[in-house]
């Protein structure tokens, strides 16, 4: 089915890529050459060699997102698995992340400011990315692997990073106070959102900002006017952040941020992937997700020293009460276990300090834009073995450089990581041993050639390894097998960019990326075969297209594209194969639009998804989901100054599906009127 397209496609993939003009000054990933053009809905930011993909401020107050795995689905190669609910819905990337069972599978990484959550693979409880859309200036969607050496290890899928909000952000970076207040209402569950920033700059050396954020929805209803089970929520959440800037020539600077999430949800079912009690029956829930993060950076005068150190913890406890009589094993031999289960309170705490410089130099002929760092982490885990989740700690350090090397029209980039990995039980092991030491060398190449025509291509090749996991710990056989040995991955990219003014009418602008992946999972710890608990997967081979394109004219008219299409395999020992249980959706996303100067901008966007499967691996027929979206600025109107009203219709035309990888009984919303309402002041 992918071999035609690719070949179709390798065309337009090779008449496609842009010129890096503009460094971004915030990025630690070692491809540092960044074009951002302004077409449509969403910025078009591509670096030489990277799938990258930001979602600005602006998009996400457009699309007025539930959580931030339902506002990066639109993100090519993203899927957002088991539905729009903090605690039950997925990110998975290019088939890799969550999946049907667990919230994470270690193959993507998730960071808020610096500091890793995300990571525990909780059985039945989705995600940990537990956090509310309006605490976040911007999301930025690395995809692959070759971008993920200064982030992480065993990373196949990607990277998501979020960058909470600014005081500068409200101030204009001028001494002064500031700040906004949202409302939102959805009329789909009767949700409603409020979303308040407090800012202050003191001197232009000094800022500090507030956000408190409440969010509450009932339970959903499907196309078919169904009433989706387990689906409503109430998640206060805050952000205090604080920077100083200081020193001669404001070389040193200073940050400070902490965010927190808390859900009381009060008789609700276990498993958060379905939609009622089940075979668990239901609990009371208490989670409660918080990061803080200490960053400093030394910025002189000097194109040799870029020093950041970041400093971060991230804290989530989750606290259980099993509800009597809600499940209907209980009077079993069967039901002692269970309630064991769903009272095992579960906490997981992360602490990482990460060092980086970045050096600006030349050697003759050749600019080096080179990204050096260390990383020293530990995750404690409390013992919940009565959920499958053993206690213990996880003592990691690693060194990383990623040096892009520029020769006139090639960029050529190697990078490199070095990750030593000690785990310890909690728990006694019997004739087993208490720790484990692991290492692993892994690497990547990028080269990238600028025809100085606003056309570029470039190509890449990663290998990288996964360490064994707290997880992993146990006395069995399967155990002791997986947490001995190393996930292996490779993963090979070819692209093009181009971007372009007048290419079909007079003051138009067209960019576009296009690029082929291919991925190769092997001595895999974390999946089995079908039907069993013990045997693993012989290996995972996955390929797919990527594209992304955006068209702008002068008269405010834009078009974007995004889409994804893709094969996955997985085979078992036996030699037999079957298709990759977790692969993506090929999908397409087109959305038209208009904007009157910064007044007005009115959207219509259509998603059409194919080759879906529930998360039982049963086909689900095509979809195809309408949604309108309208912002208006109104300036000049007296108290109407600073302004700006949403107005937004999901699934206009009420389709009834339900989503790629979800539970089938989890459909997917039906028709939603969005209406939000900001004022800045």
């Amino acid at each position: 089915m992918l071999t035609p397209l690719l070949r179709g496609t390798t065309a337009l993939v090779c008449l496609s890529l842009a010129v890096p003009v503009a460094a971004q000054d915030a990025d630690t990933s070692g491809f540092l050459g960044t074009l951002i053009l302004t077409g449509g809905k969403r910025d078009l930011s591509f670096g030489t060699a990277l799938s990258r993909t930001v979602v600005g401020e602006e998009e996400i107050q457009d699309r007025q997102a539930s959580t931030v795995a339902q506002l990066i689905d639109s993100v090519p190669g993203v899927t957002l698995v088991n539905g729009t609910t903090p605690q039950g819905s997925g990110i998975n990337i290019r088939g890799f992340g969550a999946n049907t069972t667990f919230g994470s599978d270690q193959k993507i990484a998730v960071q808020i400011d610096g500091a890793s959550v995300g990571s525990e693979e909780l059985y039945r409880i989705g995600t940990q990315l537990f956090t509310d859309p309006l605490l976040y200036r911007e999301v930025e969607v690395l995809r692959g692997t070759i971008g993920s050496f200064a982030y992480g290890s065993g990373i196949v899928g990607g990277v998501v990073k979020l960058e909470t909000k600014d005081a500068s952000d409200f101030t204009g970076g001028a001494p002064g106070v500031g700040g906004s207040q949202t409302f939102e209402y959805g009329s789909n569950g009767n949700g409603w959102v409020s979303s308040t920033n407090l800012a202050w700059m003191p001197t232009d050396r000094a800022e500090f900002l507030l956000n408190y954020s409440l969010r509450d929805q009932d339970d959903l209803t499907a196309g078919d006017g169904s009433t989706i089970g387990n689906s409503a929520f109430r998640t206060p959440s805050y952000l205090a952040k604080g920077k100083f800037t200081f020193g001669q020539d404001d070389a040193h600077s200073l940050m400070l941020s902490h965010s927190r999430t808390v859900a009381d949800d009060k008789d609700v079912p276990y498993d958060q992937f379905d939609t009622s009690g089940g075979t668990f029956g239901n609990v009371d829930r208490l989670t409660e997700t918080a990061q803080t993060v200490l960053e400093y950076r030394f910025n002189p005068a000097s194109d040799l020293i870029d020093l950041r150190a970041n400093l971060s913890y991230a804290d989530q406890q989750i606290a259980y009460d099993y509800i009597p009589g809600s499940s209907p094993a209980e009077g079993t031999p069967s039901f002692p276990f269970l309630v064991n289960t769903v009272n095992a309170d579960q906490r997981y705490e992360t602490t990482k300090l990460t060092l980086t410089n970045r050096a600006l130099l030349d050697t003759g002929a050749v600019s080096h834009d080179m990204l050096f760092g260390l990383e020293a982490q530990r995750r404690v885990r409390a013992d919940n073995t009565d959920a499958g989740a053993p206690g213990g700690r996880n003592d990691r350090f690693a060194l990383f450089v990623v040096d892009e090397m520029a020769m006139g029209q090639v960029t050529l980039t190697p990078a490199l990581r070095y990750e030593t990995s000690r785990i310890e039980s909690e728990n006694d092991l019997g004739t087993f041993p208490t720790s484990y030491e692991s290492d692993a060398l892994m690497g990547g190449l990028a080269l990238a050639y600028d025809f100085g025509n606003g056309l570029s291509v470039f190509g890449s090749a990663a290998y990288t390894e996964g360490l064994p996991i707290i997880d992993d710990l146990g006395t069995s056989a399967t155990a002791q097998r997986r947490i001995d040995m190393t996930e292996k991955s490779q993963t090979f990219e070819l692209g093009a960019e181009y971007t372009g003014t007048g290419v079909f009418t007079a003051d138009d602008n067209f960019t576009i990326r296009g690029n082929l992946y291919q991925t190769r999972l092997w001595d895999i710890t974390s999946y089995t075969v079908a039907g069993s608990t013990s045997t693993e997967l012989e290996r995972v081979d996955s390929r797919g297209v990527e594209l992304e394109a955006s068209y702008g004219m002068a008269s405010g008219v834009y078009v974007d594209i995004a889409g994804h299409l893709g094969d996955a395999t997985e085979f078992n020992p036996d030699g037999s194969d079957t298709t990759w249980r977790n692969s993506p959706a090929d999908r397409v996303q087109l959305t038209l639009g208009r904007k009157w100067t910064e007044t007005l901008d009115l959207s219509w966007e259509i998603v059409h998804s194919a080759d879906r499967r529930d998360a039982l691996g049963d086909g689900l027929p095509d979809s195809t989901v309408h949604n309108l979206r309208a912002t208006w600025k109104p300036e000049g109107q007296g108290w109407l100054d600073n302004t700006e009203v949403r107005f937004g219709v999901e699934n206009i035309l009420d389709t009834d599906y339900v989503g790629h990888l979800s539970s089938p009984t989890r459909k997917a919303p039906g028709r939603t009127l969005k209406v939000a309402l900001t004022k800045t002041f």
